[in-house]
């Protein structure tokens, strides 16, 4: 996943800028108390500063979902599986006529 800036200091996202990605060997897990933990990785100015997760309740995170497909509605689905599959929200949807959604 491509970091991403948090703009501070001098405001063009270099020097103390802080630079936020998920890790890449984490999935996102379910806690104990049910919430959904997103693992990231924290860095200022280029250097690695810590690890921090994201946790999200179950309505949250199936909001983000919503929202994610929203926002990916134009770009082609990648397979996410290695059977490749792909999530049920980024299948075509064919309405009542035959149309395609």
């Amino acid at each position: 996943m491509e970091s991403t800036p948090v703009r501070n200091g001098d405001g063009n996202g270099e020097g103390d800028g802080l630079h936020v990605s998920r890790v890449p060997s984490k999935p996102v897990q379910r806690e104990a108390d049910g919430r959904l933990a997103i693992h990231l990785w924290l860095r200022k100015g280029g250097t690695f500063d810590g690890d921090l997760a994201l946790r999200l309740s179950p309505a949250e995170a199936e909001l983000l979902h919503a929202q994610l497909c929203f926002a990916l509605a134009e770009e082609p689905a990648a397979p996410t599986t290695s059977s490749g599959a792909v999530p049920g929200c980024r299948q075509p949807v064919q309405g009542p006529s035959g149309v395609r959604w």
